[in-house]
């Protein structure tokens, strides 16, 4: 088959394409002929061993899983022995944050990590955001314990902003979202009550200034926002959250730090999200969709022959929702 190899850490200048052996499904397993796949921000940054601390489960030294890839869908080719609620011929999808190998012909999956398909999708629609909605739900879930009635994304165009502005609307809560000129339209489509055009106005001064609305969570989807640029947007006890470390891995240390010292920021703090729980992320994927409540976001689609390249694009930081790679000749 073939697969995209990487046996030392770098950008896009250590992939390589390669025909390796097919794998074989272990007892836990399902072996899925893949018809689509992405590359996302996770495999970016996966391929970099970046934070340096991912080195710990990725491998100290050189890659402990040299195949790249965290979602994937495709048909179910065999199953490991141990498993039940999948047959041969099922069409699924999934992800993996660890690295799912999906940047291959073929991979190899624990049957925990994937879902079948609801009829309505495609396979390059399926691919597309189980990554985003698997951080946007675990960023978010706070939210949901609590009498939430708003929130903010900013870079809500990403796979993960997208992904997060949907799933809070499908949670009833009204949403503002902050993106440049060319994704306006596009948010509104995905349901956001307001966009604020960060090209236009300061998300974080300007709205304060002239706007009474206040929030009762402030997601920074692509790390390029703080705590203390925003905490003024927050209702009293609202929480701030990001998907990054942000500027010098503040965002470990927040989180720690602003639940001490609430009585002085107005009862506001940072949180930190713990991506846990992808099955049940993959489910309440198939709700959304089921509900007509996701709309998949694909900037651009690539054959396997050009995935390279496809890295290239997403090392520039300014794709919108998610970058597919079709398998299935037919696409």
């Amino acid at each position: 088959m073939k697969a995209l190899l990487y046996q030392r850490y770098g950008g896009p200048e250590v992939l390589r394409v390669v025909e390796l052996e097919r794998p074989v499904p272990a007892r836990d397993q399902l072996l899925v002929k893949v018809h689509a796949t992405t590359v996302n921000r996770t495999d970016n940054a996966t391929i970099r061993a970046i934070p340096f601390l991912a080195r710990l489960v990725t491998g100290l030294i050189r890659p402990r899983w040299p195949i790249p890839g965290s979602e994937f869908a495709g048909v179910v080719e065999a199953t490991g022995e141990a498993v039940s609620g999948f047959e041969i011929g099922d069409r699924v999808y999934g992800f993996q944050d660890l690295g799912a190998g999906a940047h291959a012909e073929y991979l190899v999956v624990k049957a925990d990590y994937a879902v079948r398909m609801p009829d309505s999708i495609s396979f390059a629609q399926a691919a597309a955001g189980s990554e985003g909605l698997h951080y946007a739900w675990n960023s978010t879930r706070k939210l949901y314990s609590r009498a939430s009635t708003s929130a903010l994304v900013y870079g809500a165009s990403g796979a993960i902003g997208s992904a997060a502005v949907q799933l809070l609307k499908f949670r009833g809560l009204a949403v503002t979202a902050v993106c440049s000129t060319r994704h306006t339209g596009l948010l509104r489509t995905l349901g956001a009550d307001k966009v604020v055009d960060y090209t236009k106005q300061d998300f974080a001064n300007e709205v304060f200034e002239h706007d009474s609305q206040r929030y009762d969570l402030v997601f920074d989807a692509v790390g390029k926002a703080s705590f203390f640029r925003c905490y003024r947007l927050l209702r009293r006890g609202g929480i701030y959250v990001s998907s990054d470390l942000g500027f010098m891995a503040q965002n470990i240390f927040l989180p720690i730090i602003t639940p001490l010292i609430r009585f002085v920021l107005g009862g506001r703090y940072a949180v930190s999200p713990f991506p846990t729980d992808i099955p049940y992320s993959l489910a309440l994927r198939n709700r959304m969709i089921e509900a007509g409540s996701w709309q998949p976001v694909i900037d651009r689609q690539y054959r396997f022959d050009e995935i390279i390249e496809a890295y290239r694009y997403v090392a520039e930081e300014h794709k919108t929702g998610n970058v597919v790679i079709n398998l299935d000749s037919e696409s």
